[in-house]
């Protein structure tokens, strides 16, 4: 496979105020409605740390689409050079993602991101980021809220409430099983929303979290 292509470029060893205007730079070219190509795999991602947070290790799961089985995976084990810094994640984590994905034999049709889409207080959280770089379509799979507000939530699955923030709809808020906490679905980069609630309850079949994440979970913590 050629080396992996990246659509955009900047430097990754910022302060933080830096880091929140390439965040403001990047988010014009977002693409917020679907541009994806016919599903054959979709990978999911999860970073750790290591040596006491001065290794970033991240971890890229395959699945085949939509069987949810597993077809290819990498890790990669980084130099951490980002500080953590609540809604600047992906200065911290993309590094390492893109040596993981680098490492592919093919990289997927879909990024199922352990982080945050546009629901995110400058509307570029780690899957938009991520995304942008690659190009690839990308849904950003939370667990936790960063920045919004919702409505009470059904405690069936499937049940969803919009997210919203200052008057905008920023993504949703998923019960993919009962009983259980949801997850905070938000657009990345080349997927509307309607499609990313159905693609992500698609994905999670049986427990709260996705497949994909699920198995890059393993890997990150092997």
């Amino acid at each position: 496979m050629p080396p992996l292509h990246l659509h955009h470029a900047h430097p990754w060893e910022l302060a933080p105020a830096q880091a929140r205007a390439v965040q403001e730079q990047l988010r014009p070219h977002l693409v917020l409605h679907d541009d994806l190509p016919p599903l054959h795999t979709v990978a999911g991602t999860d970073v750790g740390f290591l040596a006491d947070g001065r290794l970033t290790r991240a971890a890229i799961a395959v699945l085949a689409w939509p069987e949810l089985t597993l077809v290819a995976s990498a890790v990669a084990t980084c130099p951490t050079t980002f500080p953590y810094v609540p809604g600047l994640l992906s200065f911290r984590e993309v590094p390492a993602l893109l040596a993981a994905l680098a490492q592919l034999p093919a990289l997927p049709d879909l990024l199922l991101v352990d982080g945050q889409g546009i629901a995110h207080p400058r509307r570029c959280g780690l899957a938009c980021h991520l995304g942008l770089l690659t190009g690839l379509p990308a849904i950003g799979v939370a667990k936790s809220r960063l920045v919004g507000h919702h409505d009470a939530l059904p405690d069936e699955r499937g049940a969803w409430v919009p997210l919203q923030d200052g008057g905008e709809t920023i993504g949703t808020v998923l019960r993919t099983r009962s009983g259980v906490r949801p997850l905070y679905i938000s657009p990345g980069h080349r997927v509307g929303l309607a499609t990313a609630l159905g693609l992500v309850l698609a994905a999670t079949p049986r427990y709260r979290l996705p497949a994909t994440t699920r198995h890059a979970h393993r890997l990150a913590s092997g």
